[in-house]
């Protein structure tokens, strides 16, 4: 849960960025709008980090490791007013998908019974995921009208996809489980 902290506050401080330099107004308006999602997530978040004395919520507030701290810098690096289809892409086209991902698996993987608040948080946080998925598919389709276009955005989704699956997911290896384990019987799938 602390990870999904800091990625929501990370992408908050990069949206909020961007508000600032993007340069189409119905663009800007809607990552504004995203922006402030992702502040209440993170808060979300923090509400269910435990707090107890020896067990400072800040201090459980951080990156699953080193390759997901590159991966969100990455995804927070366009900053031209020229490149909101690569920002858009890195937000729409990896990384929500992917803690759409995470957190849907998450919420199969927790019980009613020990821990209710988490599941509310995880389909408050899902249903706003699912919609500013679609109002940045929304965006970015409405900008990409040309070949250069289609491949600028191909090219910056690969680039991102790289750098995620070098870190293991959005919080590290497990993010949504184990690979599967092909070794032994080839007829059967067993999770790792």
């Amino acid at each position: 849960v602390g990870q999904y902290k800091w990625i929501e506050m990370k992408l908050f401080e990069a949206l909020g960025g961007w508000v600032a330099t993007v340069p189409e107004l119905d663009i800007k308006m809607r990552l504004g709008t995203h922006c402030y999602h992702h502040a209440w997530h993170a808060d979300l978040w923090h509400k269910r980090l435990p707090e107890l004395r020896e067990m400072n919520p800040e201090r459980l507030t951080g990156p699953a490791n080193d390759e997901v701290v590159a991966f969100m810098d990455a995804v927070a690096e366009p900053g031209e007013h020229d490149q909101t289809i690569e920002k858009l892409v890195g937000v729409y086209r990896v990384l929500i998908p992917h803690k759409v991902a995470a957190y849907t698996y998450h919420l199969n993987n927790t019980s009613t019974i020990t821990d209710a608040p988490t599941i509310r948080s995880l389909k408050f946080a899902l249903q706003d995921e699912m919609e500013d998925w679609r109002d940045g598919t929304l965006m970015l389709t409405s900008l990409i009208q040309t070949d250069e276009e289609v491949q600028r955005a191909a090219d910056h989704q690969a680039k991102l996809e790289k750098l995620l699956v070098a870190a293991g997911g959005i919080c590290g290896p497990g993010t949504i489980g184990d690979a599967y384990d092909l070794s032994g019987d080839p007829a059967r799938l067993t999770v790792a």
